[in-house]
């Protein structure tokens, strides 16, 4: 083993301050309002397209109730149709009007006293 003389004038440099290290040169920053203004022009294009969307789903709602509403109203017109067609049908039954003859005091022609006519053209 070596012997350390500890009274001895040999002693060792302090050691160097570390070097600074020079300090980089800042790059110039891009603004960054060209990407936020892309965003807002992305945000905005997707709202118009969204109130589109709906806009067109509110429309189809509406032609849906008015579809709805003619549905009904043409299933009363024909209920209304088939009940006036049974009137009529009732009304113009050969029974119904014979009865009315007869309370109006009208009787039925003898058949005797029927004869045709010749309506042919020459």
């Amino acid at each position: 083993m070596a012997a350390i003389d500890w009274f001895g004038t040999d002693v060792a440099a302090p050691p160097a301050p570390p070097r600074a290290r020079p300090r980089p040169v800042p790059r110039p920053r891009r603004a960054p309002a060209r990407r936020v203004t892309g965003g807002i022009v992305w945000i905005t294009a997707f709202a118009v397209l969204l109130a589109g969307v709906v806009a067109l789903n509110v429309a189809v709602l509406r032609a849906n109730m008015n579809l709805d509403r003619l549905d009904r109203q043409q299933m009363e017109l024909q209920a209304q149709n088939a009940a006036l067609a049974s009137e009529v049908s009732s009304a113009s039954s050969s029974l119904r009007i014979e009865q009315t003859a007869r309370r109006l005091g009208l009787v039925p022609a003898p058949a005797t006293d029927t004869s045709y006519l010749d309506l042919g053209r020459k």
